[in-house]
């Protein structure tokens, strides 16, 4: 690199935080490398995580829709599956958008190198323990990976996590998953769909802990009857392998149960990237947890060195690290200073899917925060019925005193595309009347968030609620 560029920037991980820095800055005039562990581009999102388990997702949808068809008069044989060509047509589509990221490198002058760096100081990285690099910034985007409770170390090749199962290496007959968030779910959707039994087990009292109920209410009321068994308040006292089985036993509320299950899959959570870096070497500080700590600027203790993404904890959503990453562009050319990031919308691809952006009635209950809610169900909604699918609903989180809308929520088929107008709303301070006076197209599911605003005046057209009361 020329030592002379006075900005050279180098950025530790080329998942969609990482590669989203490097071209904004290069974009900016600025030198730079982008270094990752995988030969190219895309981190764990597009290479084992976001892009190859929707693609899965998409064939579990398929698989149901034909299985529901049956209901509108057409009639399908069972699905031939297989697993051969799923995984090739996985390889090839990650390969197609890889090969993409590589180009955009190119074009924009980035330099790719596969390797493992580590600090030499805070102003220096050596790669694979030979090749020593300077820079004047680096931007940590080294992401996270699964995490592995001791309990379930010993399974050997009958342990999966939410990498590993993205393999289909089999379909195994009897799944165990051990966590209902929404990792867990996701790959209990695919693998019921193959045509595992698929049990689920959570230690907390819910499904999607921490989000609102009756968001949760029509997935678990759709899953139940499609998995063997959901198990919530149930902990894993034991996990060992016997007979070629995992024999696992459960506890209830003080009573066990032994089941044998072909394979387990955990999704607990994950853990941040940030051993073996070389952080000694430099004043960059993690939390008890490992997460880097970051001013609201994303730097850290070291002022030409910052993070972002899941390595520094909050939402592990590829999305939310990409707008970080414009952000630290963004302020490492000088165009900004402090972060303000608009509210990050989540979505669980489930069937149905759940997606919700800025507050939610939980977090509003738990900090006193006075709110009206506005519900629009989507039995009433013409698009819902045509589709089959009218178990769901969209609702609005709302300052009572100033309309505005502080929320959104949707639990119904294909609420991850229908979830931007809210966080359009959210992020511009829109009120009800705002989208209850937009026209929407007719017959479409986004007319259930139109519908919604105008029940807040009790002015639905396909529900009936007493108009509100004007002062």
């Amino acid at each position: 690199m020329n030592s002379s560029h006075k900005n050279r920037l180098v950025v530790l991980g080329a998942g969609p935080g990482g590669y989203t820095t490097a071209f904004l800055a290069a974009d900016r005039g600025m030198q730079v490398t982008l270094i990752d562990d995988n030969s190219k581009p895309g981190g764990v999102c597009l290479h084992k995580g976001c892009i190859p388990s929707k693609s899965l997702l998409h064939i579990a949808k398929l698989i149901e829709e034909t299985r529901a068809a049956e209901a509108f008069g057409l009639k399908f044989k069972p699905p031939k599956i297989d697993l051969n060509q799923m995984r090739e047509s996985n390889r090839s589509m990650i390969n197609k958008m890889s090969n993409g990221l590589l180009s955009l490198c190119k074009q924009r002058g980035v330099k790719f190198v596969q390797g493992r760096a580590k600090f030499i100081n805070s102003t220096s990285l050596v790669i694979n323990d030979q090749d020593q690099m300077g820079f004047d910034h680096c931007v940590l985007a080294t992401g996270s990976k699964p995490v592995c409770p001791p309990l379930f170390a010993k399974l050997g090749d009958r342990l999966l996590n939410s990498t590993t199962a993205l393999a289909l290496q089999d379909v195994p007959e009897r799944l165990l998953i051990v966590g209902g968030g929404y990792i867990g779910l996701e790959m209990a959707t695919v693998f019921s769909s193959l045509g595992s039994r698929v049990t689920i087990v959570e230690m907390t009292q819910d499904l999607l802990p921490g989000l609102d109920r009756d968001l949760v209410r029509p997935l678990h009321a759709r899953l139940k009857p499609r998995f063997e068994a959901i198990n919530l308040s149930t902990q894993v006292l034991t996990c060992e392998l016997k007979n070629n089985q995992v024999e696992v036993v459960f506890d209830s509320g003080g009573t066990q149960k032994l089941e044998n299950y072909d394979k387990v899959l955990v999704a607990v959570g994950r853990k941040p990237n940030s051993m073996d870096m070389g952080l000694d070497s430099t004043g960059v500080k993690t939390d008890d947890k490992g997460f880097i700590k970051v001013d609201d600027r994303f730097e850290t203790n070291e002022p030409n060195i910052f993070a972002i993404g899941d390595v520094i904890g909050g939402a592990m959503l590829a999305h939310k690290a990409s707008a970080e990453g414009r952000t630290v562009a963004a302020n490492l050319s000088g165009e900004s200073s402090v972060a303000e990031l608009g509210c990050i919308p989540a979505v669980v691809f489930t069937d149905p899917e759940l997606a919700w952006c800025g507050l939610t009635e939980t977090e509003a209950k738990s900090q006193n925060i006075t709110i009206e809610i506005a519900k629009f169900p989507w039995g009433a909604s013409g698009r819902a019925q045509t589709l089959g699918r009218p178990d769901g609903m969209t609702k609005l989180i709302i300052n009572p005193e100033t309309e505005e809308i502080l929320g959104m929520g949707i639990a119904g088929v294909g609420a991850g595309e229908l979830i931007g107008e809210g966080v359009l709303a959210v992020d511009n301070k829109l009120k009800v009347v705002d989208l209850a006076e937009s026209i929407h197209p007719h017959p479409t599911l986004s007319e259930t968030i139109m519908e919604s605003a105008e029940s807040f005046y009790g002015e639905a057209t396909h529900i009936y609620k007493r108009p509100r009361k004007t002062s």
